[in-house]
Order: structure tokens, then sequence, then C-alpha cells
């Protein structure tokens, strides 16, 4: 037996580690919603309840400035793969895209070395994700999804994540470090009109305040709480994850991160580059790893710095990886600090931009925009102001997802062409703009031409172009057209403001019939 023994220690060492060394790796939770935007407890949103959210910020990090730097799920979700910002990321930039294949994911490459990796609901997309030979990737790990529930709404999947995660747990080889990809559907549209409300007990009082940007009505107070309604369903299944963890003494060796992908699904946030388009939420517990917890970061972190922390945690060398290139930096020096507030001095802006979201405009282009955050103020540079922002019009504005909010301001505009919430949230957009975060968090009073501010606009500009350069960023050397040219994956979409203006019965699942505007707008 002892000389057994020493064989397979051997056998271990020579495999890249010792059975030790993978006891101590931890194990991975990572938990995202679908188009969550910055409300939870611990953030002191008034109208939503987070408790298991609260919880792990309250036993971990609650980080105030999180950002991803493109506000839509394709490129978002590339984006936290790769670790790299989707303008690097060739035909993944867009939304309904074809995933490149010399792109190796976090979940790919963890696997690859000694962990177990599983997931359960949306993973990568909408888009087409195949390896080098044609087959389709396991992008996000092996799917853990046969478990359903009756939803509480409709609206809401049946995709019961919290059984499936058991089975996930139950398939693990016991031992052997896993990596866990949680991605609630929720709270993605479409909404059961007035559930929070008659289901989830709320009541219009409790929202505190209407966005800026949205007149304060009542169906948008309602539309507001059965997000609410949603995100508290994704808290109430993390809840569970959690306490199975818990039970089978697991909890304190995993390092569970939660997120969302982006803003809410509602019109200038969800595929817009505002605050509320690109901040999220993100809380991280590790008590293996995360020196001091209950602290509130303030540092600058965004979504390509979650691939490097989890290759990090897990021992294994970026140059090991397998991965391309990373353009994100490991929160482990956070980790390690028991400081609150700025921990890394670095960490002091963001990057923000877009390319292709959804069609809908001549020739299936985009709206390219670029932007930085830092010292308090939004730099935005649109490159094609002359296209709409949000979806041309005439095919129903379809970088806006349908709601009732969307046809209440639609409507707005038909009664009174010049509805100014019509404007901000789907109106054309000068070439630069600048917000004052701490006055205008909603970004509604653009300071990009008054002259107070000249020298500050000059500055973010200057230093928004020279990162983007650095990183390669094709549209910053006149290349940018090389985005529009680049496929939609999803082949019924393609050419849809031609086949549509030219009477094809075609249409998008993601607007209402109202949405549509019978003449062109100029």
């Amino acid at each position: 037996m002892p000389r057994l023994l020493s064989i397979l220690a051997l056998v271990a060492v020579l495999a890249g580690h010792s059975f030790a060394a993978e006891a101590e790796r931890p194990n991975i939770l990572f938990a995202i919603a679908d188009d969550w935007g910055w409300h939870a407890g611990a953030y002191g949103t008034p109208w939503i309840k987070t408790p298991a959210f609260d919880r792990v910020a309250r036993e971990g990090l609650l980080f105030r400035n999180a950002f991803t730097p493109n506000a839509k799920c394709a490129p978002s979700r590339a984006i936290l793969l790769t670790g790299r910002h989707s303008w690097q990321l060739e035909e993944a930039a867009n939304h309904m895209a074809y995933f490149p294949a010399k792109f190796r994911s976090f979940p790919e490459a963890l696997a690859e070395h000694g962990y177990f990796a599983g997931a359960t609901g949306k993973g990568w997309g909408p888009g087409v994700a195949f390896n080098a030979e044609g087959k389709p990737r396991a992008i996000c790990g092996r799917p853990f999804s046969a478990r359903k529930a009756p939803p509480p709404a409709r609206g809401i999947r049946n995709n019961d994540y919290a059984a499936n995660f058991a089975d996930f747990l139950d398939a693990a080889p016991e031992g052997r470090p896993w990596c866990f990809w949680f991605g609630a559907t929720e709270p993605h549209r479409g909404y059961q009109y007035r559930a929070g409300v008659e289901k989830g007990g709320k009541q219009l009082s409790d929202i505190d305040r209407v966005p800026a940007y949205w007149p304060d009505d009542e169906i948008v107070r309602h539309d507001m709480l059965d997000y609410a309604f949603e995100v508290e369903h994704v808290d109430r299944h993390l809840a569970r994850m959690l306490d199975e963890l818990e039970s089978r003494g697991q909890l304190d060796n995993t390092l569970v991160v939660v997120t969302s992908d982006h803003g809410m699904p509602f019109p200038r946030v969800k595929g817009q580059a505002y605050l509320d388009s690109n901040r999220i939420p993100l809380a991280i517990r590790w008590p293996k790893g995360i020196r001091g917890p209950g602290r509130v970061i303030e540092d600058f972190v965004d979504f390509t710095d979650i691939a490097p922390t989890f290759l990090a945690a897990a021992g294994l060398p970026e140059d090991e990886s397998g991965m391309a290139a990373i353009t994100g930096k490991s929160l482990d020096p956070i980790f390690q600090s028991e400081r609150q507030g700025r921990v890394v001095a670095e960490r002091d802006h963001v990057l923000v931009g877009k390319e292709r979201h959804d069609v809908g405009r001549p020739g299936d282009v985009g709206y390219p925009s670029r932007g930085i955050v830092r010292d308090g103020f939004l730099y935005l540079q649109n490159f094609e102001p002359d296209r709409w922002p949000a979806g041309d019009p005439v095919t129903g504005y379809l970088n806006t997802d349908g709601s009732p909010t969307k046809t209440l301001i639609l409507q707005r505009r038909r009664e009174n062409p010049d509805d100014r919430f019509w404007a901000l949230n789907f109106g054309k957009r000068p070439p630069q703009e600048l917000y004052d975060l701490s006055a205008d968090p909603d970004c509604v009073h653009n300071l990009a031409a008054d002259p107070k501010h000249g020298e500050r606009r000059e500055a973010m500009q200057q230093e928004m172009v020279a990162r983007l350069k650095s990183q390669g960023d094709p549209r910053m050397s006149g290349e940018g057209d090389t985005f529009d040219r680049y496929p939609i994956a999803t082949v019924p979409l393609r050419n849809f403001y031609e086949r549509f203006t030219r009477g094809e019965s075609i249409k998008a699942g993601w607007v209402n019939d109202s949405d549509f505007e019978k003449e062109t707008l100029e």
C-alpha cells in the first residue's frame, strides 16, 4: 500500500499539481442574472428585497463601481468569459454573433486544468459558438437543466436552478474542485403585468423615485415592480444554493460571485451606454481568500477582471490557461487588503462602448460608441450620430425590448411630437455627451457643449482614445466598419430593415406591435 501511494503521488506531481494543492483550490459559484440593474437591498433600494445577495455582500465584499463595458447580453458575457473588452473580440463584440473559436472561456480553461465545470440556465448568447472543428462548445460548462418547477408568474422560466445546482454537486467528483455557472434568465422580459403588486405584495409607493428619463406614471411603476418581482425570484434561488453549499460543508471554500450582465430591460438602459446601462451589482464572498469581510469597495472594476480573478484563485497562470491575452486584472489585491473605499489607486476609471446590438437599421449596422467613466463624470463619443441609437423607428426601435414603459413613451410622442421623454429614450444624440454623475446620475443633462466643461471633455476624450488604441480597438484606427460587416448569426433576421420595408412578413419577437412607427421619422 505505501508503494501504491508513492506511485499515485508521483503521478500527481508529474500531472502538474499535488493532491494537497488540488484540495486547496477553491470551488467557484458564478451567479449572473439577465438584465438586473444596480438594485439590491445592499445598495439601498427599498422596492427590491435581496437577502441572499445582501448576505454575500455582508460576508464578503460589496462593489459600488462595478461595470460591464458593453450593456447587451452576448457582448457583455463574452467579456466576462474571456477577460477581454468587446472591441478586442472581433465578431463577439456584436449581439447575435458568432463567438470566435480562438477565444477560450474561463470555464473551458478551468475544465482543462482539473476543474469540473457545469452550468444551468442562460450562458453566453444569443449567438453561435463552435470550436475549431465546428462542434458546439460547452462555453460555460456541462449543462444541468433537467429539474423544473412551476414558475411563480408568466414570463419566469420553469428552470429549477437550485435543484439543478444540487444535481451538479452530486455529479462532481469527490476531491476535485468545481466551477458552476448559474445563469438566471430573469429578470429578462417578458413580465406578467402587475405581478409585483398582485403576487409580490408590493405597492406603487414602495418606489422611492422613478428615473428622470421616464414619466412618473402608474404604468411605469407597475413595470418597475414587476421587474423587482423577477429579481427576487433569482435571489431566492441563490439563497437555496448558498444553503445547499452550507449543508454540504462546502460554502467557505467556495468563491461566490453574484452579478448581472447589464442594466434593466427598459428604455434608455439596456443596450445603451449610460450609468444605469453599464453599472451592475457585484458582491463576492470567499472566507478563505478574502480578508476583512464586510468591506464596501469603491474601486472601478469591470467584467474583464472576472476571468483573471478566477484563474488566479485556481492557481492557473494566465500564460498557461490557453486563453488569449487577458486585458483585465485579478481582484486579488482587493481581496488581500483590509481597506474599504478606494483600495487600488490605478482602478480609477472604466471604459464602455458598443457596436451592433440588434437588427433593424438599414444595412444591419450598429450604433457605435465609446466612453469613459472617471472622476465622477461619464464621457461618450457617438461615431454615427445620424443613426437611431435605440434602433430605427420604422422597425420598432429594436434595441429596446417591448414593455409597458416603452409603449407609454412612444404613445406620448404620437400625441405630442416634442415630448421630452421620447427624445431622451429614442431620439438621435449628438456626437459627444458628458454627464456629471454626482449631480445627474440619470444622465439627462448633457454638458458636452458647455464651455465650462470643455477642458474636462477634451481630457476625457483624449484619455479614452489613448487607452482604446493601446487595446487595439479597430474603431480607433479607422477600421470600425469591420464590426458592421460581421454576419448576424440569426440568419432569419439578416437584412431585417430592407425585407421589412419591402413588405415581407418578418418580425422580431422582443417588440410589441405598437412599437412600430407608421412613417419614417427625421
